[in-house]
């Protein structure tokens, strides 16, 4: 696992709207309290989350995480990168505090994981190869297909693939994007799903030999919310960073922070509440 540090500020603050009622501080107020840093811990998925050129986290979410926390009082950050597929169990087993990595709340996570409100909303897509020789738009076309749909370890997509009926020995399962765009480019899968934000990412570097399908053409079950992860044991903090990040989401001075990772108004996550998403997804 590489690490890298973000060490512009050395001072943590107390954390803004904390309840004064917490019995209990949370592991990472504890952490906090005895002035270490918070870790924030992300894949490399662009344009969500993914480290710099020098380490430092990049990235809408980690934009508006970093964001939030300022509003806290807390800029002793140290930023953690592994992979996707060890976002949750890293978090679980304490090696970061707060999962930044964009990672949509799903019924399946919320049971292991705590989310905060939803910060993004997401919609899904694929690439293709040019001119989409196979006509796939839909799960449903990928079933009906017989097609490979290749994918992240742990990506929601395999979820949506699975509900719509596609074959799990049709589901090729990977690492990352850059392996989702190898799979695609050298013909082993016919399709590579992703967040539609990811996918389109992966067709503009293509060259041309790859495009993004519309993401309008799949179901509104598809769309998802991303939120930051947390232990459920960091409930207190979770409190506080609801609150702040209430006040701190749609501001001019957020939207700023985002603009550059394609972050607009249509990805604000509207008033859906996690519980709901929780729930439905």
């Amino acid at each position: 696992m590489r690490r890298a540090y973000l060490t512009t500020t050395i001072m943590a603050g107390v954390a803004l709207g904390l309840s004064a009622a917490a019995a209990v501080a949370g592991p990472l107020m504890d952490r906090i309290n005895a002035g270490e840093t918070i870790r924030i811990g992300f894949a490399n998925e662009i344009p969500f989350a993914y480290p710099g050129p020098d380490g430092s986290p990049k990235g809408f979410v980690n934009a508006e995480t970093l964001g939030v926390l300022k509003k806290m009082g807390h800029e002793n950050i140290e930023a953690v990168q592994t992979d996707w597929g060890g976002l949750i169990p890293g978090l679980q087993a304490g090696r970061f505090d707060i999962i930044t990595g964009g990672m949509n709340i799903l019924a399946s996570r919320c049971e292991n994981i705590a989310f905060s409100e939803p910060m993004a909303k997401i919609g899904d897509a694929f690439i293709v190869a040019a001119g989409n020789p196979k006509g796939l738009t839909t799960y449903v076309d990928i079933k009906d297909k017989a097609a490979v749909m290749v994918t992240g370890s742990g990506y929601s997509n395999i979820e949506a693939a699975k509900a719509a009926g596609v074959e799990e020995a049709n589901i090729m399962q990977v690492p990352g994007p850059t392996e989702i765009l190898a799979a695609v480019k050298a013909g082993r899968a016919d399709a590579g799903a992703g967040t539609y934000f990811t996918v389109k990412q992966l067709a503009d570097s293509s060259g041309g030999e790859l495009e993004v399908t519309d993401p309008a053409a799949l179901p509104e079950a598809s769309i998802n919310w991303a939120g930051i992860g947390f232990r459920k044991e960091d409930q207190d903090f979770l409190d506080a960073f609801n609150a702040a990040q209430k006040e701190y989401l749609g501001t001019p001075e957020m939207m700023e922070a985002v603009k550059e990772y394609g972050y607009g108004e249509p990805t604000l996550p509207g008033d859906v509440t996690t519980e709901w998403v929780c729930a439905n997804r």
